[in-house]
């Protein structure tokens, strides 16, 4: 009976939380205390408001800076970090409280993540001095902890694939792949002797000196894309520290800005960029085709929403040039742990009517869409 009594009352405790208001009001009957009252305090004060008719309040945030500081502190204290995140988000889309990120205290309050690397991003360019420092630094910790999730992983797998890639059919004998010469010749097997008869050898190619594959990063740089450039900027540091590919990254809007030589810093590759203003892939595509010098080991990763304010006949002309001189060309329309992004549905079926399947790529899966690029396989597109 007390086990009983006490899971109810918890399901009233829970409720209470979740309906917030006054005492009573909620039907519950439920009156919260300490730590239940400062949640719900927090809660209240970003997603609280009176009832139909009433103003809207946002009770104890307001626009002051000290206040704002509390509360950011009260989440930080009450509730996982996951969930500080989506309030911290919620609370700069709902309350106007971008312009309050321009303070140093106020990024020193914050939980960052990719979502706030983003807003940061976009207001850089208005960022008062004292306050810039602080951002780096914010924006650094975000990027450290996506390399330390990313890039052992990509290393490994963009290495086994530019090695597998480089196999040969004629190897000496300790290059010899036996694993895959022996599921070569499995038609050749003789029961008798039972042994398989490899009439086709199938080896590894010696680890060739120097650049073996090109990479183009080309990255839309408009607001919706915001995630997908921070996540492409750490991608394209992790492959310019692989000296078997030579990597390129061009982010664009309707201008054109190599980045490849801040390649070393993702950090300076983010400050690089300017978040928003129009798109336009054909001139960034026809930039990337001027930097192309071997087509037959090139892949080209057009990261955008494919929203064209160019020329679309010329930007698919681009791309059906591209593919017919041999390069790998990959179309994502997201590079985030988001779900499914807006697109431009008919830009995407045109391009996969030229054999470039457009889709949304987490990043967890970008390494294996590489590799399959690299090796010119059929690429893991995920299920929608």
């Amino acid at each position: 009976m007390t086990s009983m009594h006490s899971s109810a009352d918890e399901r009233l405790r829970r409720w209470r939380l979740v309906l917030g208001g006054e005492s009573g009001a909620d039907g519950t009957g439920r009156a919260l205390t300490g730590q239940d009252a400062a949640m719900d305090g927090a809660l209240t004060a970003l997603y609280g408001s009176a009832k139909t008719g009433a103003k809207e309040r946002g009770a104890g945030l307001g626009a002051s800076a000290p206040s704002v500081a509390r509360w950011l502190g009260d989440i930080r204290t009450y509730f996982p970090s996951s969930v500080v995140q989506v309030m911290q988000r919620d609370a700069i889309e709902r309350l106007g409280l971008a312009t309050l990120l321009l303070e140093p205290e106020m990024l020193e309050a914050v939980e960052a993540d990719v979502h706030l690397v983003s807003t940061l991003l976009s207001l850089h360019k208005a960022m008062p001095e004292t306050t810039r420092e602080t951002a780096r630094a914010v924006v650094r910790k975000v990027v450290e902890d996506l390399e330390k999730r990313l890039a052992t992983r990509t290393r490994a797998t963009l290495t086994g694939a530019l090695d597998r890639s480089a196999r040969i059919s004629r190897p000496r004998h300790r290059d010899i792949d036996w694993d895959r010469t022996i599921r070569a010749n499995l038609k050749h097997y003789l029961p008798e002797h039972g042994t398989v008869v490899p009439e086709r050898l199938v080896g590894h190619g010696r680890a060739a000196r120097g650049v073996r594959k090109d990479v183009v990063l080309c990255v839309d740089q408009s607001g919706s894309m915001a995630a997908s450039v921070v996540h492409a900027s750490v991608f394209g540091a992790v492959l310019a520290s692989m000296r078997s590919i030579a990597t390129r990254l061009v982010v664009f809007d309707t201008a054109v800005v190599d980045l490849t030589d801040q390649l070393d810093d993702p950090v300076d590759v983010l400050f690089g960029t300017q978040l928003g203003g129009g798109t336009d892939i054909n001139r960034a595509l026809a930039y990337c085709q001027t930097r192309i010098t071997r087509p037959a080991d090139t892949v080209v990763v057009l990261i955008s929403d494919l929203y064209e304010g160019g020329i679309r006949d010329e930007m698919l002309k681009r791309v059906a040039a591209m593919k017919a001189s041999g390069v790998q060309f990959v179309a994502l329309l997201a590079l985030s742990d988001e779900g499914a992004p807006a697109y431009d549905r008919e830009h995407a079926a045109a391009l996969a009517a030229l054999g470039a399947p457009a889709f949304a790529c987490t990043p967890d899966l970008f390494p294996d869409v590489m590799a399959a690029a690299i090796e010119r396989r059929p690429l893991p597109i995920p299920e929608a």
